[in-house]
């Protein structure tokens, strides 16, 4: 797909969802999908390697969150893969400070080239494991948002998100259409973990057939320090 066919694609599927993009911002989503494309041929990113398909199915579903986040806002997208939802938020507001983490240090690297070919500041792809990640004094509550798309069932997610963030703050969990079960399901997890669920937003992607939602949890008070557990522990044994 050629820029001129991309960018226009783009632009129409972003004003679906009420976000404007502007030149300068539509050839960062070019070059972010062109690189995408070219790592997965060495490294699995992604299943998805259809330009069209990357345009809804990544990066206007990553920007579906958006319009939960605010300018002055730290953020951090735990499990960001080949970086969704983290970089398209990123490069839709450039005034967002942004932290990725992962654990597999070849998608850090990945990463790291789409931030450096973008020139995006104040934005930052961390190796390391979510468990470990949330324990660490540097990160631990320090966060005003945390995000995360596709990573975990939401009784694990939360185990992973929670402690990442100030009280005040809030997790932003990108699902599909089961997310009340998932709601239910986690319920006491949230709680023990400092949490309290605000909303649940379901919509339908524009332009396709698949069923989103969107689960707000707000944080109400510190995490307990014996949470997120060691390496493992949280899908192992999630909270009950």
């Amino acid at each position: 797909m050629d820029k001129i066919k991309f960018s226009r694609k783009l632009k129409e599927e972003a004003e679906n969802i009420s976000i404007e993009l502007n030149e300068k911002q539509l050839e960062a989503f070019y070059d972010y999908m062109k690189l995408l494309i070219e790592w997965n041929e060495k490294i699995n990113l992604t299943a998805i390697v259809d330009p069209e398909e990357i345009i809804t199915k990544h990066f206007v579903d990553s920007l579906t969150a958006l319009k939960y986040i605010e300018e002055s806002n730290s953020v951090v997208d735990i499990g960001t893969g080949a970086g969704f939802p983290g970089i398209p938020i990123k490069i839709a507001n450039r005034n967002i400070n942004m932290t990725l983490v992962d654990s597999l240090n070849k998608r850090i690297n990945f990463l790291n080239e789409v931030i450096s070919k973008n020139d995006l500041v104040n934005i930052e792809a961390i190796h390391c494991r979510a468990e470990e990640f949330g324990k660490n004094i540097k990160y631990r509550e320090k966060y005003d948002i945390a995000i995360s798309r596709a990573v975990a069932r939401l009784n694990v997610l939360v185990e992973y998100l929670l402690p990442t963030i100030k009280v005040g703050g809030k997790c932003i969990c990108m699902k599909g259409p089961d997310s009340e079960e998932e709601v239910n399901e986690a319920e006491k997890a949230i709680e023990i973990l400092g949490g309290k669920l605000e909303k649940i937003e379901c919509f339908v992607l524009p332009g396709t057939d698949i069923k989103r939602s969107i689960i707000i949890i707000n944080k109400i008070k510190n995490t307990p320090n014996q949470y997120p557990r060691k390496a493992g522990m949280p899908a192992k044994n999630p909270i009950k």
